[in-house]
């Protein structure tokens, strides 16, 4: 959520801001309900002084004089009125709250201007995408893929996009989530199991409420989501809560299967292990101060480029632009690896600064030097997806006699160095 001050006092940024993301928002009608809302509220509190001053003074006259009779008779007069408009208050207070949860993060300077992916810059490349075996071929038409990863058997069972994973493709998930988890502890992050259900609340802390609805597999007789991703409960941990100065940067790491509806989805770049309605990931979050948090993107960015480069995986880094960068992003880099059969770049991890976005709406503070409470800064990123990189390694590193040569990294946690079908 943006700082009112900052819509009231510089409306400007909040259009620019609006305009660089290429978002539709009725930025006009905000503008008035805040001012509605506002002149609602200090003519209540002007009617609640009143009614306090009459208290006061009520309790200095003689019981049952005149002018106690008619100060009664006054405090009954404010007080329908204090209820009445209190009543209009909590209504435009709902409106007001909804309209300032349409409002869009604002972008850092360094984003790019572009409304497509196509206008993304990317920032970084590392590997060589070229020296591959000719063998190489999609996943999906490697002889045996489907007696390790079962995608007939899943639809059997509950619906596209959830696909059963056996033998070695079972194996491999775990290998690579053992991997990611013990490398993100390596790099500083505290390991966390949280809750793969959350609540309205916490939903609409992250901001996939009210943006991302149609998105999110909802258990509608308790309220609750199913995470998308663990960026949600692990940002969650500290609502409402005030922070030690000296605790920051808190860095925590967790594993969740996740779970997104994709609705619009279709067509190519749906195939195999490219979109799944569930899949595994390990996911990188930090609360830092303010004044450290691009310094902390980095960091974080670098930390998923690890397990990439130890996973000999080719990838590019691209800056989004600012009609690809989210709604509640201040600043984004994707992470792409090379699929080698597919000959394509696929997103295996986003690494975001939200700044006091997800902060604001939360109330996730630090008490600063003056001793004063200050909204941190939230970061988050993928440590990394399982199925893209997954898709990688299968397509990279197949073997003319069909087998998958296991980076050295990996396979200590694979518990041997090739892969089999079947």
């Amino acid at each position: 959520m943006l700082d009112p001050k900052l819509l009231r006092e510089s409306p400007e940024l909040v259009r620019a801001a609006i305009a660089k993301k290429h978002l539709e928002v009725d930025l006009e009608s905000v503008l008035a309900l805040d001012a509605a809302w506002r002149a609602q509220l200090t003519e209540v509190e002007a009617l609640r002084a009143k009614q306090k001053a009459a208290n006061t003074e009520m309790a200095k006259l003689p019981k049952g004089s005149p002018e106690f009779v008619a100060k009664v008779q006054e405090m009954k007069t404010v007080s329908a009125e204090v209820k009445a408009r209190e009543t209009g208050l909590v209504e435009i207070e709902a409106k007001h709250k909804a309209a300032m949860l349409s409002l869009p993060n604002l972008p850092h300077a360094s984003v790019p201007e572009g409304r497509a992916p196509e206008e993304n810059v990317t920032h970084a490349t590392w590997g060589d995408c070229l020296n591959f075996s000719p063998v190489a071929k999609p996943h999906w038409e490697i002889a045996g893929f489907d007696k390790i990863i079962d995608f007939g058997r899943g639809s059997k069972v509950t619906g596209a996009g959830f696909p059963f994973y056996v033998g070695d493709g079972a194996r491999i998930v775990r290998a690579l989530l053992q991997f990611f988890l013990d490398e993100a502890v390596a790099a500083g992050y505290t390991e966390v199991n949280p809750p793969i259900f959350v609540n309205a609340a916490s939903a609409t802390a992250t901001g996939q409420l009210p943006d991302k609805e149609g998105q999110m597999y909802e258990a509608v007789a308790d309220g609750f989501y199913a995470v998308p991703t663990a960026e949600v409960p692990l940002t969650n941990f500290f609502r409402d809560e005030i922070l030690d100065e000296s605790a920051l940067p808190v860095k925590r790491a967790a594993y969740t299967p996740c779970f997104r509806r994709e609705a619009g989805s279709y067509g190519k770049d749906v195939r195999g292990l490219n979109r799944l309605h569930q899949f595994d990931k390990v996911e990188l979050l930090k609360w830092v101060h303010p004044s450290q948090s691009y310094d902390e993107l980095e960091k974080l960015r670098t930390d998923a480029e690890n397990l990439l480069r130890k996973l000999e995986l080719p990838y590019r880094v691209l800056l989004m632009c600012g009609g690809d960068v989210g709604f509640s992003q201040a600043k984004k880099y994707d992470l792409e690896v090379w699929a080698a059969g597919q000959k394509r770049w696929l997103e295996v991890s986003s690494c975001s600064n939200f700044e006091s976005f997800q902060a604001r709406r939360a109330q996730i503070r630090f008490r600063n030097a003056e001793g004063k409470p200050e909204l941190v800064h939230t970061l988050n990123g993928s440590g990394l997806a399982v199925p893209r990189v997954l898709t990688a390694l299968l397509e990279n590193n197949l073997q003319p006699d069909g087998t998958v040569k296991l980076p050295k990294a990996l396979a200590p946690y694979f518990g041997r160095d090739t892969l089999r079908f079947g």
